[in-house]
C-alpha cells in the first residue's frame, strides 16, 4: 500500500524476476539497475512448499558479464531461471494489460507464451530458438546477395521444427485451461471461451506433426519473395492469436465494455492459477497490480474471497487502507514510503 509512484509495483517486479522470463515488463537485464549506481541488480526469496520452509533462490546480473542473469539455489550456482521453475510458478495482471483485447497480436500472444510458461518452462528456450531461426531467414531473404537456396531451406526446417512445438504446448495449454474455466460455473467471472488462430495450431487439430512441418516448410519456401518485399516473415506461429468469447453473452472480448474485459482476464489467471495447481501441486504467486480498476464491488469482493481461498500466495497493490478492507482482516498489508517496507500500515 501506498500513493502513487512512491514503488509499490517495483516490488511486484522484483517477484517477478524469480520467473522463467523478462519479468512483469519485459525488460532488459539492465534496465532494473539503478541510475544512478552500480549497474547491478539481485533479488532473493525463500520459498515455502506445503507451509515448510524450503530452498533459499536468488537471481540477478552476472557482475561479471553484465549481460546475463545469474541463478543460484541455497548458495550454488543454478544452469539458469529454469531451475528455479521447480519451486516457483508466478502470474501476473498490470495495468498495461487493461488494453489486452484491443490492441496488437503481440501481446496477447506474450500473454499466452507465459501460461505455457507455467506447465511448460522450456517453451521459452523454444521460441527463443524458433524466433532466431526466423532472424536469420528474414536476413538472408533482405540480403543484396541471392540466398542459396540450400541455406534457406536448412534455417525453415529449423523453423518448422521449433514452429510445431511451440503450436502443440499451446494447444495442449488452451484445452487444459478450459476445462478449468468449466469448473468455475459459480464464479462472478465471466467464463471465458479461448481459442487458438493459427496455421500450425489449426493443423495439428487434424494431422501429425511431420505433416504440419512440411506444410509450414513448402508455405516458407512459396513466399519468399513476398517476405523479401515485406522485409518479415509474414507467416507462422510467430503470427498467432488468441481468441476470446464472452461464454455466456457469447461476444468477442474486445467488443465487451472495459470492466466485462477485466473480469474476464482476471477469470482466466484464476483458473489458470487452479489449473496449475492441480496439475503440479504448486500454488502460483500471483501479482495483481491495480487490479480492483474497473470492477464493481461485487466482483471485487468475489475477487479477495478467491484469492484468500487460493493455494498460492498473491500480492497485491493498493493506494489506501479502505482497498483493503474487503479481506476482513485476511491480508498482510505492507506500506511503502520512503523507498522502505513497513510490515503494517502507518497512522496517518
Amino acid at each position: 500500500m501506498g500513493p502513487n509512484g512512491i514503488g509499490k509495483t517495483n516490488v511486484l517486479e522484483a517477484i517477478s524476476y524469480l520467473g522463467t522470463g523478462r519479468g512483469l515488463r519485459s525488460a532488459t537485464l539492465q534496465e532494473p539497475c539503478r541510475m544512478p549506481g552500480d549497474h547491478a541488480w539481485a533479488v532473493a526469496a525463500q520459498v515455502m512448499i506445503n507451509g515448510a520452509p524450503g530452498p533459499n533462490i536468488g537471481i540477478g546480473l552476472d557482475p561479471q558479464s553484465r549481460s546475463k542473469r545469474l541463478v543460484r539455489i541455497n548458495g550454488a550456482n543454478a544452469s539458469g531461471p529454469l531451475a528455479i521453475s521447480e519451486y516457483l510458478t508466478i502470474s501476473w495482471l498490470t495495468p498495461a494489460m487493461d488494453r489486452l483485447f484491443l490492441e496488437g497480436t503481440t501481446g496477447r500472444r506474450r500473454f499466452l507464451d507465459r501460461l505455457v510458461l507455467a506447465l511448460q518452462p522450456s517453451h521459452a528456450s523454444t521460441v527463443s530458438a524458433y524466433e532466431k531461426a526466423m532472424r536469420q531467414r528474414n536476413s538472408l531473404l533482405s540480403s543484396d546477395t541471392p540466398a542459396d537456396p540450400a541455406w534457406l531451406t536448412a534455417i525453415e526446417t529449423q523453423m518448422a521444427e521449433h514452429g510445431v512445438a511451440i503450436a502443440a504446448a499451446r494447444r495442449e495449454l488452451i484445452a487444459q485451461l478450459q476445462s478449468a474455466t468449466e469448473t468455475q460455473a459459480d464464479s462472478p467471472f465471466p467464463k471465458a471461451l479461448i481459442a487458438l488462430d493459427g496455421t500450425a495450431e489449426t493443423g495439428l487439430a487434424s494431422l501429425p506433426a511431420a505433416a504440419v512441418e512440411a506444410q509450414l516448410l513448402d508455405t516458407w519456401r512459396e513466399t519468399r519473395l513476398r517476405d523479401r518485399a515485406a522485409g518479415r516473415t509474414l507467416e507462422g506461429p510467430h503470427r498467432t492469436d488468441l481468441k476470446v468469447r464472452h461464454g455466456t453473452k457469447d461476444q468477442a472480448a474486445e467488443q465487451c465494455s472495459t470492466g466485462e474485459q477485466k473480469a474476464l482476464l482476471i477469470g482466466l489467471v484464476l483458473a489458470h492459477a487452479q489449473m496449475v495447481h492441480a496439475l503440479t501441486g504448486r500454488g502460483p504467486i500471483l501479482l495483481l497490480d491495480e487490479v480492483a480498476a474497473h470492477l464493481d464491488s461485487a466482483r471485487r469482493s468475489a475477487l479477495f474471497q478467491q484469492l484468500l481461498q487460493s493455494p498460492g500466495q498473491a500480492w497485491i497493490t493498493g493506494t489506501d487502507h479502505a482497498f483493503f478492507d474487503g479481506f476482513n482482516g485476511g491480508a498482510q498489508i505492507l506500506t511503502v514510503r520512503d523507498g522502505k517496507i513497513a510490515h503494517r500500515p502507518e497512522t496517518e
